[in-house]
Formats: C-alpha cells, structure tokens, sequence
C-alpha cells in the first residue's frame, strides 16, 4: 500500500467536511479554517497559505458576521438563498482545495470540484427548499429555528472535520444517505 494514501484519503474526508459546511453557510468554515491555519492546526496548499494571514481573519470575520446576521431577517434569507446556491458550490471547491495540500493539482482540483462543489451545492439547495418550505408554512416566522440549525451545524461539521476529517465525511455521507431515503418517501406516489 502506498504510505502517501491514509495522508490523501484525510485530506479529501477534511476537504468534503469543510465542503459540506460551506454548503451551510458560505463564509463560516472559511474563518474557521483560516483560524486554525494562523493558530497551526491546519496546513494550507501552498497557493491558500494567504488564508492564514490577518487580513483574511478580519474580512473573513466581517463577512461571517454579517452573513449569519442576515440569515435572521425574513425575506432576506430567503434571497440570500438564491445568491448562496451557486455560491456554494464555489466556496465548497475552493475550501475543499485549500485544505489538500497534499494532492498533485489535477487531482486536487478534479476532487476538489466534483466532492467539494457537489456536496456544497448539494446542502445549499437542500436547506434551501427548507427554508422555502418555512416560509410558505408560516410566512417566514419559522426561518430563525432554520438558520440556527444551519449555523450550529456549519460549526459542528467544520470544527469536526479539522478534529476527525473521516468522522466528518462520514458524517456527511450518512446525513445525504438519509436525506435521500426521506425524499424518496416523500415524493413517494401514495397507495
């Protein structure tokens, strides 16, 4: 067995972690990796070292803020949804990049799009019917409860895949694997 692969087979878990989170909110595991790449617990592919540096902590911390905030005002989250979807997919590929500091570049960023986009684009849009779902129930009262949930769960998956990266993807792969069984049901035609 090659000795690189358990280091490659990490870096791609800890990348589709972060990837997930970004699909949660776009900014948060940006600042949370960039927190544990200036306090040395994470290393960064060589071209996102700048992710570690203080005035990408400050903007990061801005842009966070600022994002988490506007997930609480009805009717905003829900454009900020519209705008996040593709987003996402975006920031999941960059995250996921940024933390593979050990993969050749074309496997990087083939897995990076493909696993980090994918899953980010994947949870946005999921969270994202959630919310509409909310807001046509009760008319965007119950989208608070929603962005907690979010926020809480960007959080706990990016802390988590820094900490135990394949906890992480497999927590992902279990959520989407249950995520996938309740909307078969749902879309089921009723007997």
């Amino acid at each position: 067995m090659d000795p690189q692969l358990p280091t490659t087979l990490l870096s791609i878990a800890l990348g589709i972690g972060l990837a997930a989170a970004a699909g949660l909110r776009i900014f948060l595991p940006f600042l949370i990796v960039s927190i544990a790449a200036a306090t040395g617990h994470l290393a960064l592919a060589p071209s996102f070292e700048w992710l570690a540096g203080t005035p990408a902590l400050v903007m990061l911390t801005v842009a966070t803020v600022l994002e988490v905030l506007a997930y609480y005002v009805p009717g905003v989250d829900n454009l900020l949804d519209a705008i996040a979807t593709p987003a996402a997919v975006v920031a999941g590929a960059v995250v996921a990049a940024a933390v593979m500091a050990d993969l050749p570049p074309i496997v990087k960023w083939t897995t990076a799009v493909i696993a980090g986009g994918g899953i980010a684009g994947l949870t946005q849009g999921v969270t994202a019917l959630v919310r509409a779902k909310s807001t046509a129930l009760t008319g965007g009262l119950g989208n608070s409860s929603i962005a907690t949930g979010e926020l809480g769960g960007s959080i706990v998956l990016a802390v988590l895949a820094i900490a135990a990266p394949v906890i992480a993807a497999a927590l992902v792969v279990l959520v989407i694997w249950a995520g996938v069984r309740v909307a078969r049901r749902l879309t089921r035609p009723a007997r």
